[in-house]
């Protein structure tokens, strides 16, 4: 599920606006934005070992600081996948431009939504089928680009003769910083963008056979997904094809190909984003759609949430997040120019507000462990507490940079207008009603142990 909804249209067409802004530096972005995002997910991962519920993250947040905390947590979760499909449904009507340039995007749009909620409101054995093999797909085409590429690279294939493959091409237009140190900074905020929903692994922690096993398995493979799917296929694309050039009007990917004029490449790869991002909607109507289900369960969103239809679904969460896509056919009708990279950046607000949230409960649970002399954790965060503080300090920096570029600015308000939404509804309507206890003992899950970390009012 993190695999669906990360690797999709923040490196399928985000990516080149990132490129745009940072040039070959931006490989530089991804891998510091990745690390960070790596430390996230071994807080994460150290939480879920020791509470594995599900919908953990928000719980972390009410058991270690407060049930405010995980309200905010999870509908701000709630928020940033409902964001981040809009901004994939937006890519999925320009990706589908590359075939039909007449059809206006907000129909394939509409299409598309029509779609995925109909998947979603199936059986879940269907969704987990169809999310399987695209999430297969695009994970094969990625690496079949990258050898494909390296093969360009090596060979010269499909270039002309007096191409240069390689580092000339990737630094002759300026060098590594080719846009200074401001464009390497410029990028983050779509750099982050994509690695945006890695953190649904802990959405069903509780859910896995054996979390011991499972959960440090799939966080632990995290750098080597970053390093493989960004940093490896950004540097071919850049080492193929002048990063100068890199429009956006469409996928990298599919501009680079159809540059080369290898037969049906461009086209094959336009197939691939277009499953890719299809997956990326699915994961996130998913991903929102549990959340919401479990805040309905703890009394911190309207009951209506929690209902199931005869399939096992929770019908109205998926219902509401249709809704909530079709705002984004509108959008799409009227500002069909600028509208991904406001939504991105947006969605990078969400994104790491969430992950805010995530350390500083990881934070305040290895402190209560010290405080209390509580037994070790099982799945420490590597180099605590330097590494924790530091992806904080970073994560508080994201933030300050939207509000700092004029381009993303727009984000920041958003962003604060959510938060004091929040405020005001936590005040009106749940303040009081079902929360996760805040003095729960704390207790590391064996054999034997019950969840006591799920335990209700």
């Amino acid at each position: 599920m993190a695999l669906g909804s990360a690797i999709g249209t923040g490196l399928f067409y985000g990516s080149a606006s990132a490129i745009q802004s940072a040039g070959p530096s931006v490989l530089l972005a991804y891998m510091i934005g990745g690390a960070a995002v790596f430390l996230v997910m071994r807080a994460l991962g150290e939480m879920a070992v020791r509470h594995p519920v599900s919908g953990s993250f928000g719980h972390y947040a009410s058991r270690y600081l407060g049930p405010f905390a995980g309200f905010i947590t999870g509908w701000t979760f709630a928020f940033e996948m409902a964001i981040v499909a809009i901004a994939d449904v937006t890519a999925f009507g320009i990706y589908m431009g590359f075939w039909f340039e007449d059809v206006p995007r907000w129909i394939w749009i509409l299409a598309v939504v029509m779609l995925i909620a109909a998947l979603n409101l199936m059986r879940v054995k269907v969704f987990g089928e169809t999310e399987f093999w695209l999430s297969l797909i695009k994970v094969a085409a990625i690496i079949a680009m990258i050898v494909g590429g390296a093969a360009i690279v090596v060979f010269g294939f499909g270039l002309p003769d007096a191409a240069n493959p390689g580092l000339d091409t990737m630094l002759g237009s300026g060098g590594f910083f080719a846009n200074g140190f401001w464009g390497l900074l410029a990028s983050f905020s779509i750099v982050m963008f994509a690695f945006g929903g890695i953190e649904t692994i802990g959405i069903t922690a509780g859910e896995a056979d054996n979390p011991k096993k499972a959960i440090p398995a799939a966080v632990n493979t995290v750098p080597v997904r970053i390093l493989l799917f960004y940093v490896c296929a950004l540097g071919i694309l850049m080492m193929i094809f002048p990063w100068q050039d890199i429009n956006g009007e469409t996928s990298p990917f599919v501009q680079i190909f159809d540059a080369l004029g290898i037969p049906a490449a461009a086209h094959i790869l336009n197939a691939v984003v277009i499953t890719a991002a299809i997956s990326a909607i699915n994961s996130d109507i998913f991903g929102a759609g549990r959340v919401l289900y479990g805040l309905s369960q703890e009394g911190q969103a309207p009951a209506s949430f929690a209902r199931i239809s005869r399939h096992g679904v929770p019908w109205m969460t998926v219902a509401t997040m249709a809704v909530v896509l079709l705002a984004g056919v509108v959008l799409n009708a009227l500002l069909p120019e600028s509208l991904f990279t406001i939504i991105a950046s947006i969605a990078t607000f969400a994104t790491v507000w969430v992950w805010l949230m995530i350390l500083l409960s990881h934070i305040a649970m290895k402190r209560e462990i010290k405080r209390r002399n509580l037994p070790a954790s099982e799945f420490g965060v590597p180099f605590w507490p330097v590494a924790s503080y530091a992806a904080l300090a970073f994560m508080v920096f994201i933030v300050a940079l939207l509000g700092i570029m004029p381009e993303t600015r727009v984000a920041l308000i958003v962003g604060a207008v959510w938060i004091a939404f929040l405020f005001g509804a936590y005040r009106l309507w749940v303040r009081g009603e079902g929360l996760v206890r805040a003095d729960l003992v704390d207790e590391t899950y064996d054999a034997g142990a019950q969840g006591t970390a799920d335990n209700r009012v």
